[in-house]
């Protein structure tokens, strides 16, 4: 069974900083690409910011410069250092880990989810 587990959220003002990790636990096979997504309200949830096993990153345009993702292969735990927080930036945060493997010819995925961490930026 595997279970990720997010910590980090909170209440922060306008321009302050959280810090959100998730550790990922059980039989998950081989981790391509660890992740955080967030899903405000009435809306879809959308990717923050990825780290690929090699170690690149990609973010959304809106956090890029102020959000910073990094991984411990060692633990399975991918971190996500938010800085300059914006009222917009409000949402529950999942964090997404990605399995991939082939079998029969076929290059499989499977996601795993955490619960979800609310991170509410206001004043």
């Amino acid at each position: 069974q595997v279970q990720l587990v997010e910590s980090g959220g909170g209440l922060v003002q306008p321009g302050g900083s959280l810090r959100l990790s998730c550790a990922a636990s059980g039989t998950i096979g081989s981790i391509n690409d660890m992740g955080w997504y967030r899903q405000a309200p009435g809306k879809q949830r959308d990717l923050v910011a990825r780290i690929i096993s090699g170690g690149s990153t990609n973010y959304t345009n809106s956090v890029k410069g102020r959000f910073t993702i990094s991984r411990d292969n060692a633990k399975n735990t991918v971190y996500l250092q938010m800085n300059s927080l914006k009222p917009e930036d409000t949402a529950v945060y999942y964090c997404n880990v990605g399995s991939t493997w082939y079998s029969g010819g076929y290059h499989l995925r499977r996601d795993y989810w955490g619960q979800g961490t609310q991170v509410t930026v206001s004043s």
